[in-house]
Order: C-alpha cells, then sequence, then structure tokens
C-alpha cells in the first residue's frame, strides 16, 4: 500500500547514504501521506462491451464520489468495489512513469487493470459498482488531499452503501464488498465506527489489507534504512494527516467484522509481512472466515491480478453467502 517513496538507485543503497540523503528518502515518503498522487481513469467497462452509468455520489460527509454502475439485468445481487491506495476504480499505470520508477524496486512496475475485475463479477451475475475513493480518480479533494489508509476513507464505504440503499432500483439487493487493500482497510473501519451502515451486507472479499506501520517498515529496509528511522518517519507523517502510524492499523479493526469474509494475499509480499494479515484474520469474530495465501511471487501487484487469473474461490465466496 505505501509507496516506496525513493528511485531505484537509492533503494538499491544499504546503509552507505549520508544524512542528508536519508532526510531526502524521509521526507519523500512522508510527503506521499500529505498529496495522493492520483492515479488516471485509462479504461473503460465499454472495452469489454459492458453497459454502464456513469455516476456520483457523496460520501457520508459530503465529498463527491465518481464511479461506474455497471448493470445485470434480473440480477439482485450488487458488489461495491473499493480500491487500493495509488489506484482509481480502473487501476493503475505501474508501466508509465512517474509510477514506473517508483514501484520499480519492489517488481510492482506493471500495470493493473482492475476493469477485467468487473466483467468477471458481472457475467458471475452482480450488478457492479467501481468508485474512485476520495483523493483518487475523478472523485473530490478531501482533508487536504491528506492520505489516512482508511481512517477518513471508511467515509467513502459508508456513502457508497447509502447511495445503493437510495437507489429505487437497487435497495432491494443483495449487498457484497469486494475491497482490496486501503478498500478493505476503509471498509474495516467503517464497520468500527458505524456498524449499522453494514446491516443487511451480506458479505466481505478483501485481498491485502495491511497495516502502515509494517508497509513503512518494510519500505525503510527497501531503502536501506535502519528500522529506527521508523520513528522520524512516524513524526513527518504526523505532520501531514496527524495521525500516529498505528491509528491506521485494520488489525483493531478486524474485531468488528461481522459478516463472513475471505481475505487473500501474496505471502511473500515485499511490502508487507504475512503476520499483519494472519493478524487480521485471527482478530475476525466470526466463524464464517478464510484466508489463502498466494505462493510463488514477491509482487504485491500479483495479489490485485489474481482474481483475473483465478476468480473461482471469490465467485465461491459470493455465492454461497449472497443469496
Amino acid at each position: 500500500m505505501s509507496q516506496p517513496g525513493a528511485d531505484n538507485n537509492t533503494l538499491a543503497q544499504e546503509v552507505t547514504m549520508t544524512e542528508t540523503q536519508i532526510d531526502e528518502v524521509l521526507r519523500t515518503i512522508a510527503y506521499g501521506f500529505g498529496v495522493a498522487a492520483r492515479s488516471p481513469i485509462m479504461h473503460s467497462p465499454a472495452e469489454h462491451g459492458l453497459d454502464y452509468e456513469e455516476v456520483t455520489f457523496p460520501s457520508q460527509d459530503g465529498v463527491p464520489l465518481e464511479g461506474w454502475f455497471i448493470p445485470a439485468p434480473g440480477s439482485n445481487k450488487i458488489i461495491i468495489c473499493n480500491h487500493p491506495l495509488w489506484f482509481s476504480r480502473s487501476g493503475l499505470p505501474a508501466h508509465l512513469e512517474p509510477w514506473k520508477s517508483a514501484w520499480a524496486a519492489t517488481g510492482n512496475d506493471f500495470e493493473v487493470d482492475l476493469v477485467p475485475d468487473y466483467k468477471i463479477l458481472h457475467d458471475a451475475g452482480y450488478h457492479v459498482l467501481a468508485y474512485d475513493l476520495r483523493n483518487f480518480g475523478h472523485s473530490g479533494a478531501a482533508n487536504g488531499g491528506v492520505i489516512t489508509a482508511g481512517v477518513f476513507e471508511a467515509r467513502d464505504v459508508i456513502g457508497s452503501l447509502a447511495y445503493v440503499r437510495g437507489r429505487e432500483d437497487l435497495r432491494e439487493m443483495a449487498i457484497g464488498l469486494f475491497s482490496r487493500c486501503m478498500g478493505g482497510n476503509a471498509t474495516m473501519r467503517a464497520m468500527t465506527t458505524h456498524p449499522e451502515a453494514f446491516d443487511g451486507v451480506r458479505c466481505l472479499v478483501t485481498p491485502q489489507p495491511l497495516s502502515v506501520r509494517v508497509t513503512l517498515e518494510r519500505t525503510l529496509a527497501l531503502a536501506g534504512l535502519p528500522a529506527d528511522r521508523i520513528d522520524d518517519l512516524e513524526a513527518r507523517i504526523r505532520m501531514h494527516n496527524s495521525l500516529r502510524l498505528d491509528d491506521m492499523s485494520p488489525v483493531p479493526w478486524a474485531k468488528n467484522v461481522m459478516i463472513p469474509t475471505l481475505l487473500y494475499q501474496v505471502r511473500d509480499d515485499v511490502l508487507t509481512r504475512p503476520d499483519d494479515v494472519q493478524a487480521m484474520y485471527d482478530n475476525i469474530p466470526v466463524a464464517e472466515k478464510k484466508l489463502f495465501w498466494i505462493e510463488g511471487s514477491t509482487r504485491r501487484w500479483d495479489g490485485y491480478t489474481y482474481f483475473q487469473k483465478d476468480p473461482s474461490q471469490m465467485l465461491d465466496w459470493f455465492g454461497t453467502y449472497l443469496k
């Protein structure tokens, strides 16, 4: 979830940087929490022959959110899709600059196109609502543009649920959630602050949620910086968004997930650690839960594209609980 915030050469160095260079790396990483890098919307449902509506609706606190509604005629089920950090509803063009240089050292310098996911869901018989979280894509700027890894973005999840329930043609739909990375964090945060908003929501599939502290510890290691600089980095990020790193962890929020939940994660993802997702899973208090690991990769993006390669487990989950 966290952008490395330094170029390939800097990330490749070990502990040979001067204090001035270290300061620049820390400044750049922290700056990423103060200014959201908006991913352009590079793809459209029309590329896959899908009819869709351009829709707009307010977040819980009034921020204008932009999205697509993709109808599945005759269906009484809808999936709301919440995207990862740095992405838009259509994905992330990490094969292009400036994203390519930012992510190359982690192996994640290839495009993630999320629109095929919506095609798979549509063809499986689900209406789809995919939208841009605040400060991303075409949605409104909010809170000074700061990133909070789910804290404020939770209001957008609540707004998306209110939109579905407020449409005459959708209000009786069975609702499922497909919430990736920060979208998953935001969903669990919203379940913590406003559990009533999830009354009647049937299930959740959440790929690769993670804690900011963990991903920043990994980012420091990739940059060749000592682990004890995490406190310095935390102080700098707090100057941008007023939050401590642990304020942005979904691990405690997972205790408030009260619906059937499927998590999945690239086990050897270079930007996190398996114990972080495991801790979330362990904290979910319902019996109807599952965690599976994607093996054989260190690239986080492989977790985001996994659904397109083998959607069977996720479709089985939605099929079981969206009845």
